[in-house]
Parts: structure tokens; C-alpha cells; sequence
């Protein structure tokens, strides 16, 4: 699930209250989420742009495309139109999400399948069932969440999971070379408070607290080598904002 949408456990006294806590900090965080993506802080438009240059010219046939933790696919909806897209999964944690991705990905003439579940779960489950390959599969803004060996995991098993000529398409933050990670989250956060200036302060917070305790990015090179490792064909970022942060990456196979 991408940054703002990943629901986080609250110790609360009863059931009820507990329900109640999630539900309000899903709602906080999604807030946020969409004043980020109103705003472009994360240079959403330029991606999805060259992201949709990719797959009409890459793609001269029509491609199926799995998609790992959609949220509410907004984006990626916006970069399958006028592309030979034929058949379009997705999979979310969030069942309001999943349902706004439904709502989005109608615009799109082409069958989609929507699987609500854990996406690392369900990419193993998913990976064992080897009649089942997509020409695309796309994560946004979710790896970073994961230790680097399970990264390693992942996209060993994507590998398995995409037809031949397929790509895997990672949009994602970075570190830069020789960044370690408490460098990189001071880098981030003053970035935000330079350029997020519609951010309350309790969302700054909230986004803070987030990133402190949930991202864990690699740099460019080390996710080349984890796609050498695993015998993809090819390699490369095909986009890197203006403040080296969010990158959209392809591992070719």
C-alpha cells in the first residue's frame, strides 16, 4: 500500500474503540495523502507521465499489468489511457481504496480484477501459481517499506511472475549513493518543511512520524544489483526528481 494508506496497529482498550482509532487514523493519513497528490509533492504527474510514455511505447500488442498495493489507482488510471492495456489486477489492503480504484480504472476499457489482501502474501501465493504471468507489474511507493531481504524476495518472485519481455516498474524513493538512512530521512524531512507549506503541523507530524518508523530505501545501485542478482536483462531509471527522491525504475526481463 502506498505511504499515507498503511493502517498501523493502536493499543486501545475495547474492539470498538480499537475499530474506531484505526478508522480515524486511516482517515488522517488519507487526508494527507491527497493534499500530497493535489499539491504534486511528490512529482506524481511527471512520473505517471513518463510512466505512460513507457507503456505506449514499449507495448505494441496489448499487455496485462499486475499492480501491488494500487490504493486508489488514481494515477496509475491516468497513465493506461491510450495504451494497449487489455487486462488490469489489482491488489490493496484497503477495501474504500479498492473501491475508488474500481470507480478510476471504469474510464479504462479493459476487464480488471480487484483482490483485496496482504500484496507480499499474496505475491507468494500468487508467484506459485505459474500459469498465471503479466506483461507489467507496478509497485508505487510501497517497497520501500520492507527490509532489504525481503525486498530481495519480492522481486525475485515478480521475476517469476512476468511473461517473457515483461518489466517490472518500481516508483519509489531513494537514497542517494553513499546516503545512509538517517541522512536520507533528515534530507526528506527538510525538503517537506521547505516545500510542503500546506501541511498543518499535525500533519507534518503525523508524515514525520510515518516516514521515521516505516521507510527503509535502498539506493538505485544497490536495487541494480539485487535485479543483476536475479538475471533481469536490463536495469535502469527512466525518471529522477528534481530533489533525487522518487525514481521510476525497470528491471527488464
Amino acid at each position: 500500500m502506498s505511504d499515507y494508506t498503511q493502517l498501523q496497529n493502536t493499543q486501545v482498550d475495547s474492539n470498538e474503540d480499537q475499530s474506531f482509532a484505526a478508522e480515524e487514523f486511516f482517515s488522517k493519513q488519507w487526508q494527507i495523502y491527497q493534499k500530497v497528490l493535489n499539491n504534486n509533492y511528490m512529482y506524481h504527474q511527471e512520473i505517471y507521465h513518463v510512466l505512460q510514455e513507457l507503456l505506449q511505447n514499449y507495448f505494441d500488442q496489448p499487455f496485462t499489468m499486475l499492480e501491488l498495493g494500487c490504493g486508489d489507482a488514481r494515477f496509475t488510471t491516468q497513465a493506461l489511457l491510450n495504451t494497449k492495456i487489455a487486462q488490469y489486477t489489482a491488489i490493496d489492503v484497503s477495501i474504500p481504496a479498492l473501491q475508488d480504484a474500481e470507480k478510476n480504472l471504469a474510464k479504462i476499457n479493459c476487464p480488471a480484477n480487484f483482490i483485496t489482501g496482504d500484496c507480499w502474501q499474496l505475491t507468494d501465493e500468487l508467484a506459485a501459481n505459474h500459469d498465471q504471468k503479466f506483461d507489467v507489474i507496478l509497485i508505487s511507493l510501497a517497497l520501500h517499506h520492507l527490509q532489504l531481504e525481503e525486498k530481495d524476495h519480492i522481486i525475485y518472485q515478480l521475476k517469476t511472475m512476468l511473461n517473457s519481455g515483461g518489466i517490472f516498474i518500481l516508483i519509489d524513493v531513494t537514497r542517494k549513493e553513499h546516503e545512509d538512512r538517517n541522512t536520507y530521512l533528515k534530507r526528506y524531512m527538510s525538503n517537506v518543511a521547505k516545500y510542503w507549506n500546506l501541511l498543518t503541523p499535525e500533519e507534518y507530524t503525523m508524515f514525520n512520524n510515518h516516514i521515521c518508523s516505516s521507510d527503509f530505501p535502498e539506493t538505485a545501485t544497490t536495487l541494480k544489483a539485487i535485479s543483476d542478482k536475479h538475471g533481469f536483462s536490463n536495469f535502469s531509471s527512466i525518471y529522477c526528481d528534481p530533489l533525487e527522491i522518487n525514481q521510476l525504475l525497470c528491471f527488464y526481463k
